[in-house]
């Protein structure tokens, strides 16, 4: 009976493979013109068969029918890119959710980097960003469990939990020899793709988006009119660390700045059905203030569409490093079982007709070592790739969106970074609030005396520091501290506002306002910058 279920399982994947081949070959070329490359397919899948059914047969010990094809679906998937990938029901459930604006978690976004599951970013305002969570961590442990060598969708499991559970996180973080622990409380996950907007003292506007959920254009109009009811002479739109999303999103947004019939993005595949543009749809107002967008290297997908089509039609400065690269369009295919395989079946190409995606990210999301001689030489190459905007300044292809001005972000010292993993400035921050009855004046200031009642309170919490660990730190500590005291009493708008003045690559976008009125004398100025 055994063999006889054998027997039939071996034929039925026998038939798939066989079937799938010849849809492969009739969809890809002319049967006359391609015999030979047909019969080579029919013959790699009887060797598969033949293999299969021989492991079977003389292996030491029972084998999962389910598990050996499984494992080879994913090992034939391996050979192509990172982004292709194997989804039972239950994966591709945990796929979709982050799109939908609400989930129950951690609040971070991972992917699968060698062996590791690995921190793409933090989101804004959740339980793993106030705990000092970063961008390149390296999740070693979920509680007791070691999760390395899992997929992101079982770690994924053991992360989440019911809302106000404890769960443990260790990561290994770069540059740091010790694993670091962190104690976090799960929370519903509300994404908003627009958590702070308001207008800076010199008169221009703010917008943090951090990334393409089914909300984005509604709150960026939202915070649109708010701030031009205001009268803003200009706009920062902040897309920094931003992992992208949903495209129609990205297409809609830039809407609001270039209006409508306007090419924003196209995909480019092997197969016609991939090929398609990306027009504006709707009519906006014409907003002429200077605007300035900023990015970084974890600046992706749809927020490189934005940021690119915003400056290929000349209505952006592009502001800060160079983005990660991520331009690649998946499409999730159903398979017989009721699973799906999502696969990579176009590029994406903004107006100018670059390419978003970077090559060489695929190496290193596969866990593959780039040494530094090829980096250097694939951002050479993408100089010597020349495009134009609308207006004909010059822009860079090969992957990614070079920004027209390069700006450096500080680093967190040392010092910092276990301030915030142990959570020192939220936890004070509670005990003030309870002392003071959570009375904060909108004029709040850290003085000498709050300064050196946190310092006590860091010694009570065996955190050490040498003086010049404090003398390096010391504004971070004073604007982390002014941040969260005030949050409860004014909200997370305010309270991120008290930090601004310690982000250097923010400061730098304020700055060109301060010198500049126009977006063509920005343009101008870049353009000499480049010349240097």
């Amino acid at each position: 009976m055994k063999q006889a279920r054998q027997k039939a399982t071996l034929i039925t994947i026998a038939c798939v493979w066989l079937l799938t081949g010849a849809m492969l070959f009739v969809a890809t070329s002319a049967f006359a013109q391609n015999e030979s490359r047909g019969s080579d397919i029919y013959t790699q899948l009887s060797l598969f068969t033949e293999v299969l059914q021989k492991v079977k047969q003389y292996y030491v010990t029972d084998l999962d029918d389910e598990a050996l094809i499984k494992a080879a679906i994913i090992g034939m998937l391996g050979d192509t890119d990172p982004h292709t990938t194997y989804f039972t029901k239950e994966e591709f459930t945990d796929f979709t959710t982050s799109t939908r604006g609400a989930f129950g978690g951690l609040g971070i976004q991972i992917d699968k980097i060698g062996d590791y599951v690995t921190v793409v970013s933090p989101i804004e305002g959740t339980p793993a960003f106030r705990m000092g969570i970063s961008a390149g961590d390296k999740i070693v442990k979920v509680d007791d469990r070691s999760i390395v060598g899992l997929s992101t969708d079982e770690a994924i499991k053991y992360m989440r939990g019911d809302v106000g559970t404890r769960v443990t996180i260790t990561i290994q973080r770069p540059g740091v020899p010790e694993p670091m622990e962190f104690v976090i409380f799960r929370e519903i996950i509300k994404i908003k793709s627009v958590p702070y907007f308001f207008k800076l003292d010199n008169g221009v506007g703010y917008i943090r988006m951090t990334q393409f959920n089914e909300n984005t254009t509604q709150e960026l109009r939202d915070a649109l009119g708010n701030l031009e009811a205001e009268n803003i002479r200009g706009l920062i739109l902040d897309l920094r660390s931003n992992p992208g999303g949903l495209l129609d999103q990205a297409v809609d947004t830039v809407n609001e700045f270039i209006g409508k019939d306007k090419l924003v993005v196209e995909t480019k595949g092997r197969i016609p059905s991939s090929n398609r543009q990306h027009h504006t749809r709707f009519a906006t107002k014409a907003r002429n203030y200077p605007i300035i967008v900023l990015v970084n290297e974890a600046s992706a997908s749809a927020s490189e569409i934005f940021a690119g089509s915003l400056q290929d039609w000349d209505k952006g400065l592009v502001m800060g490093k160079t983005t990660f690269g991520k331009g690649s369009v998946q499409q999730l295919l159903p398979l017989m079982n009721g699973n799906g395989i999502k696969v990579t079946t176009s590029y994406y190409y903004i107006k100018s007709g670059r390419c978003i995606h970077k090559m060489l990210n695929d190496k290193l999301l596969r866990g593959k070592e780039v040494s530094e001689s090829e980096k250097k030489e694939d951002e050479e190459k993408s100089h010597e790739q020349l495009y134009y905007t609308v207006n004909r300044r010059v822009v860079y292809g090969g992957g990614g969106i070079t920004p027209d001005i390069e700006a450096e972000s500080d680093l967190l010292t040392s010092f910092g970074v276990e301030l915030r993993r142990n959570n020192a400035f939220f936890n004070f921050a509670v005990d003030y609030q309870l002392e003071h009855e959570h009375i904060v004046p909108k004029d709040f200031q850290v003085d000498d005396a709050l300064f050196s009642s946190f310092l006590t309170f860091v010694r009570k919490q065996n955190i050490s520091y040498t003086a010049a660990d404090l003398d390096s730190t010391a504004s971070f500590i004073r604007s982390s501290l002014k941040s969260e005291i005030i949050r409860s009493s004014q909200g997370d708008n305010e309270a991120y506002r008290a930090t601004i003045d310690q982000d250097k690559q923010l400061q730098a976008a304020i700055a060109l306002f301060d010198r500049f009125d126009t977006m063509s004398q920005m343009f101008d100025y870049a353009a000499s910058q480049k010349k240097r």
